[in-house]
Order: C-alpha cells, then structure tokens, then sequence
C-alpha cells in the first residue's frame, strides 16, 4: 500500500516555534506521518510537507508557491499510484491576511479531494482537520482572530468531504496545538495522531 501524507508544517515536522526565526524541526520519526508508517509497516509512506502550505491559496506575502491546489497534480505524478491521499490542511488558510471563514476552507479542501480523484491515480482519500489553532506567541499577529474563523472547522470539513468521497478525520478530536505558538503540535501530539490516522486507513482499506 502507498501513502501520501500531503500537508503544511506539522506534516514536514515543525515543532512548536519560540519565534518566527527558529525552526524548530522534530528528530527522526516523531512526526505524525512516521507515526503512521511504523503502525502500517507493510505500508510505503511518503511525505510531502510545505511549511505555510494553504489549499487553494497563493499566498500573497510567503510565496506563490504555497498554494497546494496548484502542485498537488505534479506531486501525485510523481508518486504514482497511490492508494491512500490523506490531506491534512487548513491551518494556514485561517491566517488574518486571507480572511477566511471555516467553510471557504472547508471549499478549498473539497477542491484538493476532486483534484486528487480527477488525476485517475488515487485510490481513496483522507481528509484531516487540523487542531483549531489560536493566537499566540509570535505569531499572534498573523492569526489575529482565528478562533473566530476557525469556528466549525471539523464541522465543515467533515461535510465537503462527504461530498468529495473522501474520508474524514477530525485532529482536533485527538490532539491540540501547542499553546506556545498556537499553530504547531508537541511530539506526543504527532504520536497519538499518528496511530488515529493509522487506525483510520485501517478501517478504509479493510
């Protein structure tokens, strides 16, 4: 079975930031999706983590570059033939410069899900809602606001990707950012998603 865990920071393994010039990468195999490959050892993993990854969206100070919408075709290419697309994303789309509600981002994930399925190339979906995050620490600023418009995230979530045919897991039932910088996860966090995700693509492959 192969395995493509696509996301944002917490799936290219940043830990809980101090500042916004420390990066501050998790140690091998701690992060959610080597969680998932030690619980599914039968199982090909592959990773494709962008920090300040959005859904949909270009983002307009970080880079162009962000918008998973646009590479998601190029990225399923090279990995061909996938089994099982999880998509964990939405956190960075909640940023104030975007001023998003939960339900356009819950839009932008349906757009990836269709994506995905139109390439012909996977098998079944996955979609995650991340953790609601907060405003905190240096990065109050950026996600001024974001528990407001994080409001029925999982909510939203769960229901375009009930449209799209994908499956669906809510983070946010199993773990919470860690509230030093209100967007990342602490390595107990990636564990306990890991094995729910594990659990998860269990139950959809059976």
């Amino acid at each position: 079975m192969r395995i493509l865990a696509y996301g944002d920071s917490n799936t290219f393994g940043i830990g809980p930031m101090p500042s916004l010039d420390t990066d501050v990468v998790l140690p091998k195999g701690a992060r959610w999706a080597d969680v998932l490959a030690a619980a599914l050892p039968e199982a090909t993993v592959i990773v494709e983590g962008l920090p300040g990854r959005t859904t949909v969206h270009s983002d307009p100070i970080e880079g162009e570059h962000l918008n998973g919408l646009a590479v998601l075709p190029a990225i399923i290419g090279s990995h061909r033939p996938i089994d099982v697309l999880v998509v964990c994303l939405g956190t960075n789309d909640l940023k104030a410069r975007f001023g998003l509600a939960a339900q356009d981002v819950a839009l932008g994930m349906k757009r990836l899900l269709l994506a995905a399925k139109a390439s012909g190339h996977v098998a079944h979906c996955l979609a995650i809602a991340p953790p609601a995050p907060i405003a905190a620490g240096d990065f109050a600023q950026m996600f001024k606001g974001v528990e407001g418009r994080a409001t029925g995230l999982a909510h939203e979530m769960a229901c375009m990707a009930g449209i799209a045919g994908a499956a669906f897991l809510d983070a946010g039932a199993h773990i919470a950012v860690d509230p030093l910088d209100g967007i990342h996860w602490s390595i107990e966090s990636h564990a306990t998603l890991g094995q729910a995700v594990a659990t998860k693509i269990k139950e959809m492959t059976a």
